[in-house]
Formats: C-alpha cells, structure tokens, sequence
C-alpha cells in the first residue's frame, strides 16, 4: 500500500508518498515563513498553513501518479490557534512554539508549577501549548475554540475534531498517567473542558477526505518530534534520538509507565497504540537551526555548510564560547528569560572559531540533555541516533559525539518525521502488525565516534555550562 505522510512543520510543509516498501515515490515542499514581533511573538498565517498543506499534497500525489491507501499527518506540536468550529475559520494567527508572549500566563501561574507538572509531567513554561491558549483567550480572542494547529487541520482534512495523545500531551492539560484531560489542569489555565477535541490513539481512521478526489482515510497522526523518534526505532526503553532542525529536539523512550523527570526534563506521550500507551522522556534546544539561519542573517556564514567549511577549518574554538539562548534556554535549565551569548572573545578570534562555537554550543546544551536523561533512566544512553538538516554538518556531529561520549547515527533519511507518520497511518490502516513492520529495517548513513576523552568532555561541558548560567541572567 502506497502512503502520503503530510509533516507540517515550522518553516515548511513537506508532503511525501511512500511506497509499499518504504520507498519515496514523489516529494514536495512548501515554504511557510513565521513572523516575528518585537514583543517576542512567532506567528504564522493560518490559512497559509493550510494552502501549503494542500499544495504539498497535491503536488507529491501528483509527481508519484500512483493512488495511495491512507494519509498521515504530523504537525508542529506547540502552535495553537482560534478558529470557528462551524465554519473552519481561523479567528487568530497561529501562535507558533517559539513564542514567549505567554511567560505572562505562567508568571501568574508560578505558584501552581509542581502541581501541574505532578499532573501532565510538563515544566510551566510558555513554550508548551496551554499557557499559549491562554495568552491568546486573554489577548487576541475569546470566540470559537482555541487547540493545536493539527485540530484545525485535521477538522479541515476530513472533518474530525481530534489530536493524538502525543499532541495531547504537549499542551500541560492532559492527565499524563491516565492520558485525557484534566479537569484540574484545564481549570488552572482557563480552558473548558467540552470545548477541547477528543483524544485519539496515534493509528487509527479518524476520517476521509475527498480533497485528493477518491476518498482516502487519514489513519496515522503524531506530533512532530514522536514520530520521529518512532521511526528511527526507538521502541525500547533507553533508546534515543535527537532531531536538529529549528531547534534540536532529544527524546528518550522510557516504556509504558509515565516518567516525572527528576533532572529537569519533561515526561510525555511517545505514542500510543490502540490502548496501550508508550512515554518518553524529552528536552530541548529553541535554537539550533535558527541559530544557523541567525548566523546567515549577520553575515558570518552564506549558507549552512559553512559550518563545515569554516568550523570545521579549525582545531578549536579559540576559546570562544556560544550559548543557543536566543530564544532563551529551554530543558534541563527552564530559563525562557536568557538571552543568546559569545564569551571569551579576543582579538586572536575569527570568524571560524565563532562558527566552531556556535556548532559546540547546539551539541553541548544537547550533551546536558543526555545527561539528564542518563540520570532519569538510571544508566547512560548507549547511542543517540540523530535526524533533520544540521545532521548533515559532520562538524557538528563529531563534537556531539564527543561531548555525549557515545557513538551518534545518523538517519539515512532526511524525512524521518514523515516516516513516522506513515508508519502510523500503515498501523491505523491494517497494513502492518507491529512497529517493527510498520517502520521497517534501515541502517545509519554514518557513524561517529568520540575522538576525545571524557575528562576534556567534562571540561569542556562544565566551562559551557558556566557561561550558560551567566546567560540566564542577560535579560531586561
């Protein structure tokens, strides 16, 4: 059976079909720039989401000239909007993860951190989509329903009102151990329990859309980041796998028993099966490829592979250190106020050795990831896998490597969130009896090892995380 995984993403909409073998039939991409305010708002257009989700699509069924048996749909995670339940109308832009507008919603909620994060596992932090809906009920709008943009497209798609219990477990108003809502969560953030959708495993039909012509069910949809970590494998507890795209998302499987993060990570829904629910534990990175596109903005790089052709042209970084704070700092630290920092400048320092920094600094806040999640699961992690466009950057990848002290794999596909979702869309469909079938087999494009010893890892860790604490206080 043919698939169209559809992954609705932050700065674009990629639509690929998949043959029965997992192979890429036809892909299409679509461009969907974010805008940013001053106030430290991300919005994106709605109906530009939309049109870009139908136009990728289109465009992929097209270029495969084959009919396909079932759709998937992966979305952003965090991004939230306003929209008429009777006619599908946006009432808001979309308010997309990165922003920080709603640190004024868990200010106020501070008091009630532990409580809710005893209840969906999640750090109070605006990042997450419940302090976004509030924000934008008491700012933008209190009209028609407020939930993640997969409610919205999926209601588009094929007239459900649905999210999957990963999605679901993003926004701090579900019950992470029993995986519905939460009265008391929803209570806490001003949000009405009837007005949100209903929770639906991650393979399962929840519709057909007709927008293709023939009628196709949509039976897979997941979240961004899980179903990625679904398709590199990571079934088993102790696996792990860290996406770099916009920013660098970490997330370790932990089993079927939800996980309280005891050193500063969140507990959440990996996926779940018909009844049976499978919980990760997860961290991130705001800005990692937004760190790259940052350094094109200023000038210190034309384009990404300078990080190999200029950080990778010299040994050191001169000792020049970067923190990706720049749209604060998110796990295991929770500083939404930090601010992004270059120390340790002098006047021996050029441009290489910034880019270096900049490279050192992803893979360092990512390092101190793993180490939370080491600390969680009782043991270290044997290996990371890794996916996204700066797993490209074999600079990059090599300092991860070294600052984990583990071997790092890379995913031989740049479209593991796409093949996770089809993945999902083939179980929810009939067409595969396990995970293991529905992924199916794959090899790492590359390996890397640590080339340095764990006591220059530790240094190098430690003076970042110095500096990184210092950052947290660069704000006002």
């Amino acid at each position: 059976m043919n698939t169209l995984a559809i992954d609705q993403g932050t700065s674009s909409t990629k639509a690929l079909v998949f043959g029965p073998r997992r192979e890429v039939l036809a892909e299409a991409e679509v461009q969907v720039a974010p805008v940013t305010t001053t106030d430290g708002g991300v919005e994106h257009d709605p109906e530009a989401l939309w049109q870009s989700v139908v136009a990728a699509a289109r465009a992929a069924l097209a270029g495969a000239g084959e009919p396909v048996g079932a759709i998937g749909l992966a979305n952003q995670g965090e991004t939230v909007l306003a929209w008429d339940r009777a006619s599908g109308a946006p009432l808001s832009q979309a308010i997309v993860w990165q922003d920080r507008r709603a640190v004024t919603v868990t200010d106020a909620l501070a008091g009630r951190a532990d409580e809710l994060e005893a209840l969906t596992g999640l750090k109070l932090d605006p990042y997450f989509a419940g302090p976004k809906m509030t924000w934008l009920r008491e700012h933008v709008t209190r009209a028609g329903v407020v939930t993640t943009s997969d409610v919205w497209l999926l209601y588009r798609l094929c007239g459900a009102f649905v999210t999957d219990a990963a999605t679901a477990s993003r926004t701090m108003l579900l019950d992470l151990d029993a995986t519905c809502w939460s009265p008391a969560a929803c209570a806490a953030f001003g949000i009405a329990v009837d007005d949100l959708p209903a929770v639906v495993p991650c393979a399962s039909v929840v519709g057909e859309t007709r927008l293709f012509g023939a009628p196709i069910p949509v039976a897979g949809a997941c979240v961004d980041q899980q179903a990625a970590l679904f398709a590199e494998s990571c079934h088993a507890a102790g696996e792990a796998k860290c996406t770099f795209g916009t920013g660098a998302f970490l997330l370790t499987t932990v089993g079927p028993s939800a996980t309280r993060s005891s050193s500063g990570l969140v507990g959440c829904v990996a996926w779940k099966l018909d009844a049976e629910t499978t919980y990760c534990l997860d961290g991130q990175v705001y800005a990692a490829g937004a760190a790259v596109t940052w350094l094109q903005e200023i000038g210190l790089i034309a384009r990404p592979s300078d990080l190999d052709a200029l950080g990778g042209s010299v040994a050191t970084t001169g000792g020049a250190v970067f923190v990706p704070g720049l749209a604060g700092l998110a796990a295991p630290f929770w500083k939404p106020e930090a601010r992004g920092a270059f120390v340790g400048l002098t006047l021996g320092t050029h441009r290489a050795h910034l880019v270096r920094a900049v490279c050192e600094g992803i893979a360092a806040q990512v390092a101190f990831l793993a180490q939370a999640a080491a600390a969680d699961l009782g043991r270290p992690l044997e290996r990371l896998r890794v996916d996204g466009g700066l797993a490209r950057s074999t600079t990059l990848m090599q300092m991860q490597a070294d600052l984990l002290q583990a071997p790092v794999e890379v995913y031989p596909l740049p479209h593991a969130t796409a093949l996770g979702v089809a993945a999902f869309a083939r179980l929810g469909a009939g067409e595969a009896a396990d995970p293991a079938a529905a992924v199916g087999d794959w090899r790492p494009a590359a390996c890397f090892e640590p080339r340095v010893s764990a006591d220059e890892a530790a240094t190098r860790l430690a003076t970042w995380r110095t500096v990184a604490e210092g950052a947290a206080g660069l704000h006002g």
